[in-house]
C-alpha cells in the first residue's frame, strides 16, 4: 500500500504537469505585450509629453480627494501636509495635532514617503529619456528643454518635501536598474534641499515663461525661480549662511509677469484659479472646458476633474470620517488686526476656517472640491524677499516695504479702507521686523500648509523655541511635543527593507 502511494505520489504532479501542457502549449500562447513596450513607446514627442504629465499625476496621491485609499479621507496627504503648526487645529485624535503618536509606523508618515519616491522614480526615467533620445524626435521648437525642466522641478519639489519633513531620506538621481541600487544610504544635513536647489536652479533655465490656455497649470520659470528661493531661505534658515538669503534674492529677482490679485480671496476660489498670483497650483479641475493635464493619466491626456478633500475645513464629511474639523487657533485669531479685511475670509465667528470652501464649487459626491490646491503664491514669495533681506544685511527699509505690500492688497480690498495699515520703514530694529514677518506669514498663509515648515526652520535658527503652549492647540492637555518632532520618523517602509538608512534620533 505504502508502495502505490509513493507512485502516486510522483505520477499524480506528472499528469497535471501533461495536462496542463496539453491545453496550453507554448505555440497556443499569446506572449505578445498587450501595450506598447518601453523599447518602443519614447518615439515622438507626445510620447514624451505623455511621460512628463505622468509624473505631475502622481501628485494626487497627496491632494485628492481619498488619497488613493478606499477607507476615508484621513489618508489623504493633506492631513498631514495642513495641520502642524500654530495656525489650525483639532481634536486629540490626530497625531499631527498633539505629536507623541506620531511614529514610525504612522500611516501617513509612510504614505507620503512612498508618493514622492514613487514621482522621484518618475522623474528620473524621464530625464533619462530625454537625455538619450534621438535626434529629430523632438520637432517642437524647446519642447525637449521643456520636458527635462519639468522633471527636473517636480523632481525638486519632491525633494523639498521630503526634506522638511523627514529631513534625511536616500537620495535618488539616476534611473534604478539594477540591484546595487536597492539600498542606497541615507543623506546628512540639508543634502536633500540641496539637490532641491539644483534641480529648481537647472529647471529655471530650461522652462517657458509660459504655457497656452491647453496646458495651464505646468511649471514655468517663474514656479522653479519661486521655489529656488525659497528653498535658499529655508536652507539660510538652517545653516545660517548670508550667501543663501543673498542667492535667493536673486531668483526672486527673477520672477516677471506676476502681481498681488485685487481680492485675497481670489486666492482660494475654484473660478479665480492661476491667476496673476499664482507660481504653482495643484490642479484638481479641468481649465476651462481643456483637458486637466494632472489626471492621474498613466501617460494619457483625459478630461475631468480630480477631487480635493476640503472636508477638514469645510464638515461635516470630516466628521464622517471619524476626523475633527479643523479649525483656527485663538492665536491666528488674536494675530488679525480687528479690521483686517483677510479676517473674514480666513475665518467665521467660531473659529472655522473659510479659506478654499466659502467659494467652492463641489464635486458629485458633495465632499470633494475642484478648488485647486495653491502651492505657491506671490504673496508668499515677497514676504520671503523681507526676510531674506533682513537676514542678509540689507535694507531694513526695503524689506519692510514688502510686508506693506501684501498689507496694502488687504487693506484696499475695503473702499477707504484703513487697516491694517503699513509698518513705518523707519523701524531698524531688526527683532521687531522679523516679528513682523512671522506674523505677516501667519495671518496671510493661514491654512495653506506652509505654517510647519516655517515653524521648524525658526526654531532651528534659533529666532523662536517651540514647545506645547507654541501650538495654540485646543487640546493642550494632550500635546507632547518634543524637539525630535522637528523632523518626523522614516518609515517603517524605509527602516524594514533599508540597512544603510539611519531613523531620526529620538524615535
Amino acid at each position: 500500500m505504502k508502495s502505490l502511494q509513493k507512485i502516486l505520489a510522483i505520477l499524480l504532479p506528472l499528469t497535471t504537469v501533461f495536462i496542463i501542457y496539453e491545453s496550453c502549449k507554448k505555440s497556443d500562447l499569446d506572449l505578445l505585450p498587450h501595450g506598447p513596450t518601453e523599447a518602443a513607446y519614447f518615439t515622438q514627442e507626445s510620447d514624451f509629453t505623455k511621460a512628463v504629465l505622468g509624473v505631475y499625476a502622481k501628485m494626487d496621491d497627496w491632494y485628492w480627494y481619498n488619497g488613493g485609499q478606499s477607507f476615508g479621507a484621513t489618508s489623504s496627504g493633506l492631513n498631514m501636509l495642513l495641520l502642524p503648526g500654530d495656525d489650525i487645529t483639532c481634536g486629540d485624535q490626530n497625531a499631527f495635532e498633539i505629536f507623541g503618536s506620531i511614529d514610525p509606523s504612522n500611516y501617513l508618515i509612510n504614505y507620503f514617503y512612498q508618493i514622492a519616491y514613487q514621482l522621484i522614480a518618475r522623474a528620473n526615467v524621464v530625464l533619462e529619456k530625454v537625455a538619450t533620445v534621438e535626434d529629430g524626435v523632438y520637432v517642437t521648437p524647446n519642447l525637449k528643454d521643456y520636458h527635462k525642466g519639468e522633471a527636473l522641478f517636480l523632481r525638486g519639489f519632491a525633494y523639498y518635501y521630503l526634506w522638511n519633513f523627514y529631513g534625511t531620506s536616500p537620495l535618488d538621481t539616476v534611473r534604478v536598474t539594477n540591484s546595487s541600487q536597492f539600498t542606497p544610504p541615507g543623506t546628512t544635513g540639508t543634502q536633500l534641499l540641496d539637490q532641491a536647489i539644483t534641480d529648481f536652479t537647472d529647471a529655471a533655465a530650461l522652462l517657458p515663461v509660459s504655457w497656452d490656455d491647453a496646458n495651464r497649470g505646468r511649471v514655468t520659470r517663474n514656479s522653479a525661480y519661486g521655489m529656488l528661493g525659497k528653498s535658499l531661505v529655508f536652507r539660510a534658515s538652517f545653516t545660517n549662511t548670508t550667501t543663501d538669503y543673498t542667492a535667493a534674492l536673486a531668483a526672486f529677482n527673477n520672477i516677471s509677469g506676476v502681481q498681488l490679485t485685487t481680492l485675497f480671496d481670489d486666492n482660494f476660489a475654484f473660478d479665480t484659479e492661476n491667476n496673476s498670483e499664482s507660481l504653482f497650483e495643484f490642479q484638481a479641475s479641468q481649465a476651462f472646458g481643456l483637458d486637466n493635464v494632472w489626471l492621474p493619466n498613466d501617460f494619457d491626456n483625459p478630461v475631468g476633474n480630480i477631487s480635493v478633500y476640503w472636508g477638514f475645513y469645510g464638515g461635516p464629511a470630516a466628521v464622517n470620517y471619524g476626523q475633527a474639523r479643523f479649525v483656527g487657533t485663538a492665536k491666528l485669531a488674536a494675530a488679525f488686526d480687528a479690521n483686517d479685511p483677510r479676517k473674514a475670509f480666513t475665518l467665521d465667528g467660531d473659529g472655522n476656517i473659510l479659506k478654499y470652501i466659502t467659494r467652492d464649487k463641489l464635486d458629485q459626491v458633495a465632499t470633494g472640491s475642484v478648488n485647486n490646491y495653491r502651492l505657491l503664491r506671490y504673496a508668499d514669495v515677497l514676504l520671503l524677499q523681507a526676510e531674506a533681506t533682513l537676514q542678509s544685511g540689507g535694507s531694513t527699509s526695503d524689506a519692510i516695504g514688502y510686508i506693506n505690500q501684501v498689507r496694502k492688497r488687504a487693506r484696499e480690498m475695503v473702499p477707504a479702507g484703513t487697516a491694517p495699515a503699513d509698518y513705518s520703514t523707519s523701524e531698524t530694529d531688526k527683532a521687531t521686523i522679523m516679528n513682523w514677518i512671522m506674523n505677516e506669514r501667519l495671518i496671510e498663509l493661514a491654512g495653506e500648509g506652509q505654517r510647519w515648515f516655517d515653524l521648524r526652520r525658526w526654531d532651528k535658527e534659533g529666532i523662536i523655541s517651540l514647545d506645547n503652549a507654541y501650538f495654540s492647540s485646543i487640546v493642550s492637555d494632550k500635546m507632547s511635543f518634543q524637539a525630535k518632532h522637528i523632523f518626523f520618523p522614516i518609515p517603517n517602509s524605509e527602516m524594514d527593507v533599508n540597512p544603510n538608512v539611519k531613523q531620526n534620533d529620538g524615535y
